[in-house]
């Protein structure tokens, strides 16, 4: 799998979304993606108890931990790189979490308009 250059939205590098826990569609620490990326995983987003119940409600729980996956389940607070698809259903829901723009993937833009993610962006994340 070859990666997309490592780009966020605002165009500069890509900084890093989380190590602790480690995230990634190339479980990296970054949300850097590719084609074979299916679910787009380019959203750092900040876990929210409303999002992380919303999620699993929709039917993707992310906060159950799954040592067989090696993965601690998601508390709030905690970064991820979030399905774009999935935040924008959040978004339209009213429930999306807080998202940290230097971190998020360039091509989150193919499925959430930057205006969307401005308006979720974490303090400090809007200038490189």
């Amino acid at each position: 799998m070859q990666k997309d250059p490592s780009t966020n939205v605002l165009g500069s590098a890509l900084s890093p979304c989380s190590t602790d826990p480690m995230t990634g569609f190339f479980r990296d620490g970054a949300c850097n993606t590719c084609d074979e990326d299916r679910g787009s995983h380019t959203v750092c987003a900040v876990m929210t108890a409303e999002f992380l119940a919303y999620s699993k409600y929709v039917g993707n729980d992310l906060s159950t931990p799954r040592p067989e996956f090696r993965f601690p389940g998601l508390k709030p607070g905690d970064r991820w790189c979030l399905c774009a698809g999935r935040f924008l259903q959040a978004h339209d829901e009213g429930c999306a979490p807080k998202v940290d723009l230097l971190s998020t993937h360039a091509r989150a833009l193919e499925i959430v308009p930057l205006e969307v993610l401005y308006t979720h962006a974490t303090s400090g994340s809007r200038n490189p």
